[in-house]
């Protein structure tokens, strides 16, 4: 076998800097790869070498920083990045398999398409690895609803997840909606899946055993996603719209044929290792399973299934045609694999076999087209890694918040207020976009979007449930992104405890604009700080995720925006599920707190300070993560010793909101509260965000019980009121602020999106 790539009319034209730089490398990128081939690349080579080395592939420019997270825990089954999801021991011989990808710049030019692919991609991330998808989440970001084409972009989206998730067949069960100019030309649409398996029957994406044949199984490929990867990895601009041909295609009815089919294939025994074609296809799940495995491959791709005619070698390499796997099969068992698609009504065909030399080498009609070192090409191997320059922004030096230039909301404004937060698309409720969503298919959802903090998914077979949450406050990360990328993972982690769920894991997204501008590098490298900060505190390590740079259109990036997918574990789900509403009239209403306070005289961050006041300076909430544990701590045991009867965290919107969501997800009930909080701004009580805080209600008669679990704990125990029939009623120092009905406060919380949807 030829062992350099001859001169063939494939190879034409004769690749240049012009056209690297076209491709997205840098002329010192170029230069390392003819330095390490030896010569020119070949035209294939070059699409090869440029999705590969793509920030979306190589994490070129994350990977160091990433390293420095927390990634080992005694349940962790796989390091971080080690396989295609994080892989986590829940006990009873199970695992689960979970993580969040982003699908930004498709969803930017082809929001329906970009969010169903997106969907469709994270669950093949979940199935390759031998486990069965249990639900759904997704974290979306957009500018403002009062602009036509967010709306578009907002309806795509919601659309395309679901029609995707519906026809595959898995609940969406979880999610959060963010709305901000900031997002207005670069909307963020983060996918993550969840899927439990057996342990040790699990399949890795390796490729090892010299002989062993290579398959593709699954679709046909055509030429949908070509360079889908490096169009990630570069900003969105007005020519944007123009590589509408790199967004996929997806079909969901062939993504559940492929999950079955997979899974019986793990089963069987026959596979060596699969992986998904994710981005960069064919080019990148054979490059990583040979580098993988310290092997190589050679592809006959003229043998690759195709839909569309006149298909190159160049564009088979790249296509990101969705539904399709690469397989490793044990030499001598073909018929077996080729059998299990064959009934599934998939394509199954050997397009070429493992070889003992570490290189993947491409054949197109027997002419050698490609060839190349694999662990050259792949994160961890030879891929390049950068530490960018990084510069603190002067805005964060302009952003000093004098609450003195801030008036107080008067009693009599209060309630307005109150109505006007609720109205507000960030806190509003989200129905119109989870409504379009099958939350409850496979019966297996026993909390789901709406009334709880996070969803609860049974796993069958066991009292044990899974407790699942995406969480991020792009404003706070802006303003603070060290504390914003605390807050982030430490309210994920209280909205699990707040539905009964120990934290035990996270995935997470980081959606950031430019790296190579050294204000967003200083940002990204703080937020993961921050992370890393609250992880090692609550004892969730991460098993993976994605970094999606580039979020930039002509006006600016969006806000930093880390968001965070965090798993918990409900030991008995019969008695152990907490939801926000509360439950039964003449229950007491509580507040749980740190220690050394209840309230703060704190807006900084708030939705109230920024959406109802304009200001938008101050830095992020205040939050201890020691403070935070504590109380995290305290709750988990409240629900799991049967005393909390409901439970909801204090975020968005502060205190009232939060009362007002208790309010109005129960049944027929209010509340009467009343706040002590001697001198302090009636704003901050009613409307401040400082974390760490749970509302939860409890039966009366066990306040004595409640109060000796906590004695001893750093927390403290307020009592705010009781709930009664009728009206949400608050009184300030005896004073009353707000008195609402249930109705009045349903009005603008169920109305705001819809009305904007239907201009």
């Amino acid at each position: 076998m030829a062992q350099t790539t001859p001169n063939h009319p494939l190879a034409t034209p004769e690749v240049t800097l012009e056209m690297a730089r076209d491709h997205g490398l840098t002329d010192e990128e170029y230069g390392w790869i003819r330095d390490k081939l030896g010569r020119t690349p070949t035209f294939v080579e070059l699409g090869v070498y440029s999705v590969m080395w793509s920030e979306h592939c190589s994490y070129k420019n994350s990977i160091a920083l990433l390293k420095t997270l927390p990634r080992e825990g005694d349940a962790l089954l796989a390091e971080a990045g080690e396989e295609n999801a994080g892989l986590v021991d829940i006990g009873d011989g199970l695992a689960v398999a979970f993580k969040i990808e982003s699908h930004n710049h498709p969803s930017a030019v082809e929001p329906y398409q970009g969010a169903a692919t997106g969907v469709g991609g994270i669950q093949r991330d979940i199935f390759t690895m031998g486990a069965r998808p249990i639900c759904s989440l997704n974290s979306l970001r957009f500018g403002s609803l009062d602009n036509p084409r967010v709306r578009y972009l907002f309806d795509g989206v919601a659309r395309g997840i679901g029609d995707y998730g519906n026809s595959f067949g898995v609940p969406t069960v979880a999610g959060e909606v963010y709305f901000d100019p900031s997002y207005e030309g670069n909307p963020l649409v983060n996918a993550m899946s969840v899927g439990v398996a057996k342990i040790g029957q699990t399949a890795s994406a390796i490729a090892e055993g010299p002989g062993n044949p290579v398959y593709i199984v699954g679709s046909s490929t055509g030429r949908d996603g070509i360079h889908g990867a490096t169009f990630a990895s570069e900003e969105i601009a007005e020519g944007s719209e123009a590589k509408r041909p790199s967004v996929q295609v997806g079909d969901p009815f062939t993504e559940k044929l492929l999950l079955e089919a997979t899974l019986e294939a793990i089963g069987s025994g026959a596979l060596v290792g699969i992986q998904d074609m994710g981005a960069a296809g064919l080019t990148c799940s054979s490059c990583e399973m040979s580098a993988k495995g310290g092997c190589g491959m050679i592809l006959h791709v003229d043998k690759v299934p195709q839909r569309e005619t006149g298909m190159t070698p160049y564009e088979i390499m790249l296509s990101e045609s969705q539904e399709r796997m690469l397989l490793v099969c044990k030499q001598g068992r073909e018929e077996e694999i080729e059998a299990i698609f064959q009934k599934w009504d998939l394509h199954a065909e050997c397009i070429g076999e493992v070889i003992r030399e570490p290189r993947v080498r491409v054949f197109w009609h027997g002419a050698l087209v490609a060839d190349v070192e694999a662990d050259h090409l792949v994160l961890g191997g030879g891929a390049p890694v950068y530490r960018r320059e990084t510069r603190r922004p002067a805005r964060l030096d302009e952003q000093e918040l004098d609450l003195a230039d801030v008036p107080d909301v008067s009693a009599a404004d209060a309630a307005a207020a109150l109505l006007d937060l609720l109205g507000s698309p960030n806190i509003a409720s989200k129905r119109w976009v989870f409504e379009q969503y099958d939350t409850m298919v496979r019966t297996n959802t026993l909390a789901g979007p709406g009334p709880s903090d996070a969803a609860v998914v049974r796993i069958k077979g066991t009292n044990k449930g899974l407790a699942v949450k995406t969480d991020c406050n792009g404003r706070y990360a802006y303003l603070d992104p060290r504390q914003g990328g605390r807050i982030a993972v430490a309210e994920a982690a209280r909205n699990v405890v707040c539905a009964g769920g120990k934290p035990v894991a996270v995935t997470n997204c980081l959606n950031f604009g430019n790296p190579y501008k050294p204000e967003v590098y200083w940002t990204f490298t703080e937020a993961v700080g921050g992370m890393g900060d609250a992880c090692r505190a609550l004892g969730t390590p991460v098993t993976g995720g994605n970094v999606s740079f580039y979020n930039e259109n002509p006006d600016g990036a969006v806000f930093p925006t880390p968001v965070i997918g965090m798993l918990g574990i409900v030991e008995n789900v019969e008695t152990g599920i907490a939801t926000a509403p509360f439950r039964a009239a003449g229950d007491a209403v509580y507040l749980l707190s740190p220690a050394a306070w209840a309230h703060r005289e704190d807006l900084c961050g708030s939705e109230y300070l920024a959406g109802l006041r304009g200001v938008a300076r101050g830095g992020a909430p205040y939050m201890l993560l020691a403070e935070e544990a504590a109380v995290q701590e305290a709750m988990l045991h409240l629900i799991r010793a049967g005393l909390a009867r409901s439970a909801h965290d204090v975020s968005d919107g502060g205190l009232t909101v939060a009362l007002a969501e208790c309010v109005l997800h129960a049944e027929a009930l209010g509340a009467e509260i009343d706040l002590a909080a001697p001198g302090m701004r009636r704003d901050a009580v009613l409307f401040g965000e400082a974390q760490s805080r749970i509302v939860f209600s409890a039966s009366p008669e066990r306040g004595g019980e409640i109060e000796r679990v906590l004695k001893g704990r750093p927390t403290r125990l307020t009592r705010l009121g009781a709930v009664r029939p009728g009206n949400l009623t608050i009184r300030m120092e005896g004073e009353p602020v707000i008195d609402l009905s249930a109705d009045a406060l349903r009005r603008p919380y169920e109305c705001a999106i819809p009305d904007y949807m239907d201009r």
